[in-house]
């Protein structure tokens, strides 16, 4: 995380950061490496010294410049702490680090902050995650910031603003002229360069010569990124840009990019030898170099990584051990009658005669070594009711129709016609007896999909009456009375955008833009609980596979964890630079995945919070995600129209599925993972051969080491089936026990 918003005050105060000797002389990093900031192409102060380089005269003056500002805010204590330890006279101007916390006493711990409060305020309120450590608190300039900004860029400068363009055109043309092999690697320097040059100018007031400089180079830049030039073509004054948090997550956060070995030299020595200082800054400052031994990449291999707002994942951000396996099944004893005794051997299931002891599908009798301890999160006790269910999900398993090439599901499509409430987000119960809809005038619908009507539970006078040892007492809690074909829940304030049914058919969960979350009972059909965290709409809600625990995420940039009988949430995770649009739960309850408009995907330990996955690739937000039933896999969808495949134990993209011409709102696998369905807002669900996906796969280890990944262009190879809807966009996809597809969307006439 760049402290320094402007320019070369590196020098003076980046003391404390660890580095890794790389034999460059640079400083930059090597793949295993932390923040790292160097100061010029020529030297780089030695990390971890007590005695900063104050002896160049660029440095002195940036000094100086910075003691100025710290006087100017009577940080007196500060200037002397500072002015001590460059080993200035005392009548020289005076001195401070990054602020009152004596960050400027030589090499603490962390980023040190050298616009005070400005920065880590930010840094605080951005990634409280990926920060490397304690960050300076001080908030006392914070609303000073542009301001802040501008004293430390303006003495940063190298010279005339208008050198701008010249030093860029330099650097394309040098990288034009490179050999093929790296000028693709060298290539992605273009655009966060521009960006940060842009942005420099701009904050600097020059704002012709910013004009100028985007509308000369704004055309180079790779198709992917015309949203945010667009979004950056509008930012002409500084006053435009406060409050503009994707600028400013942009000026704090690193630009990952990774190099060869080989190509980072070019760039380097060409740098060296044209003392292009100003480019030599931003890279230092705002870049972060992910360097691998090994053959340069090729453009197409970029291409499919590249793409996300803060550049491609730090190779190190997906090496922690994830435990993908599937949980253990519980080993249910239940008497049987005769009937099912009979059909459960013939499946050769249960373990025992008498009380039977099933172990589910008998997938699991061994532990998998991959799959978490049954402990490492506490999960909710089945119920009697959850050992019926699983009997009933286990006898339904017998009758599942084996998918593949040759055996296509059937489909079901449910169209939601004349819905003038604006259908917003639909989800079915696992046994596929119940659909539910949330809609944009704030009501969420549920209806019965088989001929069961639903009804609520009576009154609490007439619940007396029961006579509760009766056998049927579920049936006589339920009031004839109230039966029908469907409900309407009211409560939200606002249009509804994501529901999730619990496991046990029990609940239902809603997310809305009036910044909620509501637990509804399908037993009252009435709200029992509202989540208050968010401050801004909330885009998804998931329970979790195990019911007890629900995800959310929303405009606010991070997800929550929450359990049904807390109001506060358990687990904050904090970490994307825009929405979080799509939660998903990891089969093994252990794990969430979120995806974001940063167009990134972040895989999260549940048990400590902590981010073990970041997946980039997406050229647009991301709207689906979906686990295989495996738990080894996850696929993804956004309004780029592809679908990737990841390998989660390796942190690999594994596949890309093109076909579709418009966002992806729908993924779901067949409950034996061999076929992945796809439903998008063109109007089609396609089908994917999921086993062919997955088998053709190369994961070595040298694959993992370096990102190198060979993406076959087989799409339609492993396109089973397209299906097109009249003109209804495919906004959900669910596979039955027996693995006929279901699917839902308003109808547009």
């Amino acid at each position: 995380m760049a402290a320094v918003q402007g320019g070369q005050v590196d020098a003076v105060e980046e003391k404390d950061i660890k580095t890794e000797p790389s034999g460059d002389g640079f400083g930059n990093n090597n793949a295993n490496e932390g923040r790292m900031v160097s100061t010029s192409p020529g030297a780089s102060a030695p990390a971890g010294s007590n005695k900063t380089a104050a002896g160049a005269p660029e440095d002195q003056q940036t000094l100086l410049a910075v003691l100025q500002f710290l006087k100017k805010n009577n940080l007196t204590e500060s200037v002397e702490i500072l002015r001590r330890e460059a080993g200035l006279p005392e009548n020289s101007l005076d001195p401070n680090g990054a602020d009152s916390t004596g960050a400027g006493a030589g090499g603490t711990t962390g980023c040190v902050d050298l616009e005070g409060g400005d920065a880590s305020s930010l840094l605080s309120r951005v990634t409280v995650s990926s920060s490397a450590g304690a960050q300076a608190p001080t908030k006392a300039v914070a609303e000073d910031q542009p301001d802040v900004n501008v004293v430390l860029s303006a003495y940063s400068q190298q010279g005339d603003p208008a050198l701008y363009e010249v030093y860029y055109s330099s650097l394309k043309k040098f990288i034009e002229s490179v050999l093929d092999c790296h000028r693709a690697e060298l290539s992605q320097v273009f655009y966060p360069l521009f960006v940060h040059m842009y942005l420099e100018l701009v904050y600097n007031n020059h704002e012709s010569e910013a004009k100028s400089f985007f509308e000369k180079f704004s055309g180079d830049q790779e198709c992917y990124y015309e949203d945010d030039l667009r979004v950056l073509s509008s930012l002409t004054k500084k006053e435009h840009m406060r409050g503009n948090e994707t600028l400013l997550d942009f000026r704090t956060s690193k630009f990952v990019l990774r190099i060869s070995r080989d190509s980072y030299q070019l760039l380097k020595r060409h740098l060296q030898e044209r003392q292009n200082n100003q480019i030599w800054n931003i890279i230092q400052e705002h870049l972060y170099i992910d360097i691998f031994d090994g053959m340069p990449r090729s453009k197409s291999q970029i291409d499919a990584m590249s793409g996300s707002l803060a550049g491609e994942a730090k190779r190190e951000a997906n090496k922690a051990k994830v435990y993908y396996g599937l949980l253990k099944e519980p080993e249910i004893e239940l008497p049987l009658d005769d009937e099912d005794e009979e059909a459960e051997n013939e499946e050769g299931k249960p373990k025992k005669k008498k009380p039977k002891k099933d172990s589910m599908g008998s997938k699991s009798k061994k532990q998998d070594p991959n799959a978490p301890s049954q402990s490492r999160i506490p999960l909710p006790e089945l119920k009697d009711s959850d050992k019926l269910d699983k009997i009933m999900y286990m006898k339904e398993s017998t009758k599942k129709i084996r998918l593949g090439p040759d055996t296509l599901p059937s489909i079901c499509f449910y169209s939601f016609l004349n819905a003038y409430q604006g259908l917003t987000a639909v989800d079915f119960t696992d046994d596929s007896s119940l659909i539910a809809g949330g809609f944009a005038d704030s009501t969420v619908r549920v209806w019965s999909v088989t001929p069961k009507k639903l009804r609520k539970v009576k009154s609490a006078a007439d619940l007396n009456l029961i006579d509760k040892e009766s056998d049927d007492v579920l049936e006589r809690i339920m009031d004839e009375k109230t039966a029908s074909e469907s409900k309407i829940l009211y409560g939200h304030s606002g249009p509804v955008y994501g529901i999730s049914f619990s496991p046990d058919r029990n609940y239902l969960l809603s997310s809305s833009e009036d910044g909620t979350v509501r637990l509804w009972s399908l037993q009252t059909y009435t709200c029992l609980v509202g989540y208050k965290g968010h401050n801004y709409p909330v885009w998804d809600t998931q329970f979790s596979p195990h019911g007890y625990y629900f995800v959310s995420g929303g405009h606010d940039r991070v997800a929550r964890l929450w359990a049904t009988d807390h109001y506060q949430p358990l687990r904050i995770f904090s970490g994307h630079l825009a929405d979080v649009t799509c939660t998903r739960f990891h089969p093994n309850s252990n794990y969430v995945a979120t995806g974001s408009s940063d167009r990134t995907i972040r895989l999260w330990d549940v048990l400590n919070g902590n981010c073990v996955r970041i997946f980039t690739g997406h050229k647009g937000p991301i709207h689906a995600l979906a686990f295989s039933p495996n738990g080894k896999f996850l696929a993804s969808g956004a309004t780029d129209g592809r679908v990737l495949l990841w390998d989660i134990g390796h942190g690999l993209m594994v596949g890309e599925l093109k076909g579709h011409t418009d966002t992806i709102y729908s993924l779901r696998f067949s409950r034996d993972g061999e076929i992945l369905a796809s439903g998008s807002m063109d109007n089609t669900a396609r089908l994917w051969d999921a086993t062919k996906a997955f088998d053709d796969l190369e994961t070595d280890d040298f694959t993992a080491a370096t990102g190198h990944v060979h993406l076959q262009d087989n799409s339609q190879e492993l396109l089973l089936g397209t299906y097109m809807t009249k003109s209804t966009p495919v906004i959900h996809l669910h596979f039955t026990r027996r693995n006929l597809l279901l699917a839902a969307g308003s109808y547009n006439a």
